[in-house]
């Protein structure tokens, strides 16, 4: 990659190495890149500070990808906040180059950029998806605060490709309520799978 490309800078609230804790790729070693920068703007959110892009430091693609280096994970998992409000061509064309899967967790609330291995696609209401992609998305995972979410979630998984795995997973306030609705609904429904957040049960990033 030329250094013109190299030198982009990228707002990054917070970058580390753990295990993936949603979703297909579930109990990986993976690296995570996340960016600032938030239009969408779910009240639930957990990561509320990476919403305004300003208060992150821009942080050259070169070092993102040294830093990620450093780690023998090669899976790249770019998440935020919400990261298609920015470019990602070059950093997935730096990710790439340097032997990584590249993984994005997006609500797909803005146009896709970027050479993704692994779309997660989760929609949300606040603002809903680009329908660009959609068919392209590798994995649906529909975040359940209410019975209602079932509707939205089957609205969405209609319009992805036959390919894409189907997850429902409850929001982490609602785990209690919504859990036994999730797994009744998966019963009933056996093309969708359960995501739960791993991460938290087991304390880590």
């Amino acid at each position: 990659m030329i250094k013109e490309l190299t030198d982009i800078k990228l707002p990054v609230m917070e970058a580390f190495y753990t295990i993936q804790g949603e979703g297909f790729h579930q109990g990986r070693a993976a690296y995570f890149i996340r960016l600032g920068g938030c239009d969408v703007g779910c009240f639930w959110c957990d990561v509320k500070e990476s919403w305004d892009e300003s208060k992150h430091p821009q942080i050259s693609i070169s070092q993102i990808v040294e830093e990620a280096k450093a780690y023998p994970g090669r899976l790249a998992v770019i998440t935020g906040g919400e990261p298609l409000l920015h470019n990602l061509d070059a950093l997935t064309e730096a990710l790439h180059a340097e032997g990584f899967e590249t993984n994005i967790e997006t609500s797909g609330s803005s146009p896709v950029s970027g050479s993704w291995d692994w779309i997660c696609l989760s929609p949300k209401k606040f603002k809903a998806p680009v329908p660009e992609i959609l068919p392209l998305a590798s994995e649906l995972k529909v975040v359940i605060y209410n019975k209602h979410d079932f509707e939205w979630a089957e609205q969405h998984a209609q319009l992805t490709s036959p390919a894409c795995k189907l997850y429902l997973q409850p929001e982490w306030e609602k785990v209690d309520s919504m859990l036994p609705l999730i797994i009744d609904y998966i019963k009933d429904n056996p093309k969708w799978e359960l995501s739960m957040q791993l991460h938290k049960y087991i304390n880590v990033p």
